[in-house]
């Protein structure tokens, strides 16, 4: 990107100019580090970036793929979020297992089939649909309005809050991590659910991974803050969305999985960002 680009992405994107160090520091490196694994495979390579929400997964991804495809590489980013399962699909569940399975994000409300599906074709000559998700809404948008790519990719990019992430011990889930797990999962029917369905299927859908990046928060306090700016931007865009409360609500959901990707990732991630509370990144 120059500076031009720069310039205009940072307006449109509502993004402060400190973001420029994150350009130097980050976008640029994973597209430098992703064509290389591209090279080096000889086939579509396959990118996860995992981050807590509001840590700015998206937009780098974005950034980066841009700079791949202004390089001649043909590169797109997907988002776990948009394989969100349907508000019915997720009511259903919230009958038949828990109650909080109608609230997205954990793992066991996305169509984790779909996305091994669309990541497996993105590999193969021919066109390709990407699902999304409204989040506005809380709906899956209508395959009309998605978008379509030709195949074969270079890179694939795929961000998500709980990329790449394993399962915890059972021990660990004995003991509620907030009072969200205290009021409505108090005999941890949710949580060992949610701990299988990462053991299980998620777990295909990760092993189609070359490389696991993870954007690393200073902790989760500052989560609920990031998530809280991420809806205000969505409003401004959009109307309607959540109010603060709803929103500290809502990220109550992740807390447990969130603490432990930042306990137990960063041994692992074939690279590690560490996050200030401003997003900086460091070194």
């Amino acid at each position: 990107m120059n500076e031009a680009e720069i310039a205009a992405f940072l307006t449109r994107e509502r993004l402060p100019d400190s973001f420029r160090t994150t350009l130097d520091r980050v976008c640029g490196p994973l597209a430098a580090r992703a064509r290389a694994l591209r090279q080096q495979l000889g086939r579509t390579a396959y990118v996860g970036l995992c981050g807590a929400q509001g840590s700015g997964k998206s937009t780098i991804s974005e950034v980066a793929t841009a700079i791949l495809n202004a390089q001649g590489l043909k590169a797109v980013t997907l988002s776990l979020d948009d394989f969100y399962l349907s508000r019915e699909a997720r009511a259903w569940l919230a009958g038949k297992v828990h109650p909080l399975m109608a609230v997205r994000g954990p793992p066991g409300t996305h169509d984790v089939a779909l996305a091994c599906v669309v990541l497996d074709h993105l590999g193969l000559p021919g066109v390709t649909p990407l699902p999304a998700f409204d989040k506005a809404s809380d709906e899956r948008r209508p395959q009309s309005a998605w978008r379509e790519v030709e195949g074969p990719l270079d890179v694939v990019i795929l961000e998500g809050w709980c990329m790449g992430a394993r399962p915890q011990p059972r021990a660990e889930l004995v003991n509620p991590v907030n009072s969200l797990e205290r009021a409505e999962d108090a005999d941890g029917v949710w949580r060992r659910y949610v701990d299988r369905q990462l053991a299980q299927p998620y777990q295909a859908l990760f092993e189609r991974l070359d490389m696991l990046v993870l954007l690393a928060a200073p902790g989760f306090d500052v989560v609920r803050a990031w998530r809280t700016e991420q809806e205000h931007k969505l409003r401004a865009r959009t109307p309607g969305g959540m109010d603060d409360n709803a929103i500290a609500h809502f990220v109550a959901h992740y807390e447990r999985l969130t603490r432990w990707i930042l306990e137990e990732m960063p041994s692992r991630a074939d690279w590690t960002i560490s996050l200030a509370a401003d997003r900086t990144p460091g070194v």
